[in-house]
């Protein structure tokens, strides 16, 4: 083949580290939109970034220039850089040091975005761990509760 194409849905997940909840409502908004935006810049078109408290989803293409644990690495980084630039609340912003990443089907695509969208109603009966838990099982991942956390 002449030509290389590629369709890599994933669907990111990731948490603050210990999970402290520091994505309030007075930054939810401008943290989602800079992660969606760091995903473009990458070359990874962000579909649907969202989140709660102590976690973010992001659902975006993978680019077929980039490897996931670089889009992670900047990710992070760049996001964890720029939260601590907007007030003392957030100076001590760290992400947690993993992450998964699910891939997804095209037909699946409407679903994942839903999801993100109503992770508010979503987690109030939800806990993050609960959530989590339950993506590493329905993609057959093994795994070790003693690990996930850190």
């Amino acid at each position: 083949m002449s030509q290389s194409l590629v369709k890599n849905y994933l669907h990111i997940v990731f948490s603050t580290k210990y999970r402290q909840k520091l994505i309030d409502e007075s930054i939810e908004d401008e943290l989602y939109k800079y992660l969606g935006g760091t995903c473009n810049n990458l070359g990874c078109p962000a579909i649907k970034v969202g989140g709660y408290q102590d976690h973010v989803h992001i659902l975006c293409l993978l680019s077929k220039n980039i490897t996931l644990a670089t889009l992670m690495s900047k990710l992070k980084a760049n996001s964890s850089k720029w939260i601590k630039t907007k007030g003392d609340a957030y100076r001590q912003f760290y992400w947690q040091n993993g992450y998964g990443a699910f891939s997804l089907k095209a037909s699946e695509v409407d679903v994942v975005i839903q999801y993100i969208a109503n992770q508010k109603e979503h987690h109030r009966s939800k806990t993050f761990q609960d959530e989590y838990r339950a993506f590493l099982e329905s993609n057959q991942m093994e795994y070790d509760d003693r690990y996930i956390w850190d």
